[in-house]
């Protein structure tokens, strides 16, 4: 702990220690991505959080979108479509509380997982020093106060990871890290010639919802007086679906992070003054406030530097690295610092190429010798940042962080040495946890390759798990016919330690009941009176059966119903002559059932 920061305190409160693996700071999507991978891969895991709830910007406290890679089948799977799918049956109605247990429940079932919520990092014990691969620092715990218990909570760990968006461990730690938009000299962008330290703004959530009958609003004597001219073009409507109200911004011209409380306070008063104005102004006499926010949503603050940088050019061009560990393909959307206060288009949109690779090395730091991070903070140049910040793209950043920390635990490694030895294996490891990597397959055993297979094709043993531009082909894996087994028959006995099935979730949301933005978000803003309600893609298979064909007959090795996973990975360790999956049902496609990799080692 840094001398004397909090040495009054602990001499009265109360104080406890942690000795993890892994500790993962910030738990929006990227931490809560990573704390699960890491998990999963073995690791004693501590996920600190400052807020009550888990989500960060996705949660019920600042309620924004997830949003990722755009263009056909290219929707971020992995540990995010696995929450997704199981919001979908859960949540018919998009409630934000139902949607906040959620997020509680897949972190809590995570037996390695020790969840810190109302704890708030507030200091380091760093060692200085010449480490592997030129590093100077090295951090030993990381100290977090729990509001709610009073209590200072040491957590040592092997590694670290930097999930919480503002990058509080740079600060705490020295590790590098920048602010603000550079100069075009400095890496060939398409940005002003003069670097400075304005940054996009920061939003508070405003949320409709429509009843039968009119409802009165009183604005409070805070609320700033709004009028036709100030949207300066926007055309607020409550009846539109793609309305969350993201132009209402402030804050980016000043400092992101210690001005948070004073600029939290300007947004309220916009937006409750915006809301009175559609409340005056007609159309919106049926609606009710929903949601007011009170605590902004960030979209950028400190980015850490790592060992690489990534780039305009990069995103552009989805130029190809060799240590990919996840894809972006939002658009450049970078919001003008002056935000709502701009009279003219506050943001760009500019197409990227979509999927673009990113680079492992934009993901731990560059002197810090066992800090990882994931979420907005990567490193990356701020008109880059502006592309890969969307959550959908934070949750693959942290699924890979919380692969490479459990790598590095295994073998010994720093988050460099993982890059220097163990690229492949991460990358191995992410494709079997259903993370698409542009370009790459799964490896497939020759065993699995070999066997005979009946009512079935090659398509189901490529390593492809979606039909993509990038393997060639429109199509994946096959359909059959309900109650249908596909087998594999084996020339001899052998014994079978994992097997794998994907099905097909539906990943451009083509079967889901609404409009496009209904269709293709967790969550909704405003809500309406005919405001559909979710459900489960119609393609996903619903029940099946997986069965080892041994010498006493089939064995079940699962019987699963109500399924609401994409992908299935099987520790089976069983000696057999075949294997037979069965699809029973599907949620709604019909007679046959689509599935895209069925395959084991």
């Amino acid at each position: 702990m840094s001398a004397g920061l909090t040495a009054g305190a602990a001499a009265v409160l109360n104080r406890k220690q942690i000795q993890a693996d892994f500790c993962v700071v910030g738990g929006g999507m990227a931490g809560i991505c990573a704390a699960i991978q890491a998990a999963r891969g073995g690791l004693r895991t501590v996920l600190m959080h400052e807020r009550p709830m888990l989500g960060g910007n996705a949660s019920s406290e600042i309620r924004m979108w997830i949003c990722g890679a755009r263009g056909v089948n290219n929707r971020e799977t992995g540990i995010l479509e696995e929450i997704e799918l199981e919001n979908l049956y859960r949540n018919p109605t998009k409630n934000y509380y139902v949607w906040d247990m959620l997020l509680l429940d897949f972190v809590r079932r995570e037996k390695n997982i020790t969840l810190l919520l109302n704890c708030a990092c507030i200091d380091a014990r760093v060692d200085s020093g010449v480490f592997a691969h030129g590093r100077t620092a090295r951090i030993r715990q990381v100290t977090g106060y729990q509001l709610t218990t009073q209590t200072f909570v040491d957590v040592a760990a092997a590694l670290f990871a930097d999930c919480s968006g503002d990058s509080i461990l740079a600060p705490l730690t020295g590790a590098l890290c920048r602010i603000g938009r550079e100069a075009r000299g400095e890496f060939g962008e398409d940005v002003s010639e003069t670097a400075d330290s304005k940054t996009m703004g920061m939003t508070c959530a405003l949320r409709g919802r429509e009843t039968g009958a009119p409802v009165p609003f009183t604005a409070p004597d805070f609320a700033r007086k709004i009028c036709e001219k100030d949207f300066a073009g926007r055309r607020p409507d409550l009846r539109n679906c793609f309305e969350n109200f993201w132009y209402l911004e402030l804050g980016g011209e000043g400092d992101t992070i210690a001005d948070t409380d004073k600029t939290a306070e300007e947004l309220m008063a916009l937006n409750a003054g915006v809301w009175d104005y559609l409340k005056q102004a007609g159309g919106a006499e049926n609606w009710e406030l929903d949601y007011f926010g009170f605590l902004p949503g960030k979209r950028e603050s400190r980015r850490m530097t790592g060992e690489y940088t990534l780039t305009q050019h990069d995103i552009m061009n989805a130029v190809t690295f060799a240590d990919t560990v996840a894809y972006g393909g939002w658009p450049l959307d970078d919001h003008d610092p002056a935000g709502f206060a701009r009279k003219a288009t506050a943001n760009t949109s500019i197409p990227t190429a979509s999927p673009y690779p990113i680079a492992y090395r934009a993901l731990y730091s560059k002197n810090v010798d066992n800090l990882l991070f994931a979420g907005r903070n990567i490193s990356a140049t701020h008109i880059a940042l502006s592309s890969t910040r969307v959550m959908g793209i934070c949750a693959l950043l942290g699924q890979a962080v919380g692969a490479a920390a459990a790598l590095a635990v295994r073998f010994g490694l720093t988050p460099h040495g993982v890059l220097l030895e163990k690229i492949r294996t991460l990358q191995a490891v992410l494709l079997d946890s259903d993370c698409f990597l542009p370009g790459l397959r799964r490896s497939v055993s020759p065993f699995c390759l070999e066997a005979a297979l009946v009512n079935g094709s090659g398509a189901l043993r490529d390593g492809e798990d979606r039909p993509h531009p990038c393997y060639g082909t429109e199509t994946c894996g096959v359909k059959v016919n309900n109650l249908t087994s596909i087998e594999y028959r084996f020339s001899m006995p052998a014994r079978v330690e994992t097997v794998h099935l994907v099905f097909d979730s539906d990943i451009n949301r083509l079967t889901l009941p609404g409009d496009r933005c209904e269709r293709e978000h967790a969550m909704r803003a405003n809500t309406r009176l005919d405001s559909p309600a979710a459900r489960l893609p119609s393609t996903l298979c619903r029940d099946f059966r997986l069965e080892a064909v041994t010498a006493a007959g089939r064995q079940t090795l699962l019987d699963i119903r109500n399924n609401r996973r994409r992908y299935v990975h099987i520790p089976a360790g069983i000696e057999a002559a075949g294997l037979a999956l069965t699809p029973l049902s599907n949620w709604g496609a019909g007679d046959q059932t689509a599935v895209f990799s069925f395959d084991f080692m």
